[in-house]
């Protein structure tokens, strides 16, 4: 088991789900040690800030590509030195540098039960190809994007007078449990990503990962 196992999530934009981390965090078995934004006037740091946990600001509009910006990510990163990194809304693709820099220690929270809809605008997604469900997906990531194994997810049922918005706020809902519950998992150590495949307890996990229902 880790104790108290060091966590850096990293938003770009409101952190509804860096909160659900946080509050979560008070009983659990991780602990978040940084924030860290590519956007300075995200709100999550100001959702970190009242909780007293250190917050930090990269831009990426101050680098010439996305491989130096990683590396300055990275660089801030290693000083916090955490077990897992967390994306919590974290609006850019990560590099293959990146990526392996820290294997099998990357989660990510996608808006979809994963592997449809992958990328942007799922919940339109969803009601346009008529789907009787939807969910959310917890994965780690590798160098494929939202590809990596999928560690839990959780659905709802789509309604007929469900539309985009009324989506996203059903998911927010699931997220904001399901998120908190995976990291717990990492944390515990009874989950890992073993030769590209989420394991729990030892064993080789479903291609969809845990249900939280």
């Amino acid at each position: 088991m880790r104790e108290h196992c060091p966590v850096v999530v990293l938003i770009s934009g409101n952190g509804s789900n860096l909160q659900a981390l946080i509050d979560a965090s008070v009983n659990s078995n991780f602990n978040i040690v940084g924030v860290i934004s590519n956007k300075a006037d995200a709100f999550g740091l100001e959702r970190a800030s009242k909780k007293a946990i250190p917050t930090f600001v990269i831009d990426h509009r101050d680098f010439p590509d996305r491989v130096t910006f990683d590396r300055a990510l990275i660089a801030q990163i290693d000083q916090l030195d955490p077990a897992l990194v967390v994306l919590a809304g974290f609006m850019r693709i990560l590099s293959s540098e990146f990526v392996q820099h820290y294997p099998n220690n990357i989660l990510n929270i996608h808006p979809s039960l994963l592997p449809k809809y992958p990328g942007t605008n799922t919940h339109q997604r969803v009601l346009n190809a008529g789907d009787q469900e939807h969910g959310v997906s917890v994965h780690f990531v590798t160098e494929e994007l939202d590809g990596g194994p999928i560690a839990g997810h959780a659905k709802i049922m789509v309604s007929p007078e469900d539309t985009a918005e009324t989506l996203a706020e059903k998911i927010h809902r699931k997220e904001h449990l399901l998120y908190p519950h995976v990291v717990s998992l990492f944390a515990s150590g009874r989950l890992e990503m073993v030769n590209n495949k989420a394991w729990i307890d030892h064993q080789e996990m479903a291609k969809t990962g845990l249900e939280l229902r």
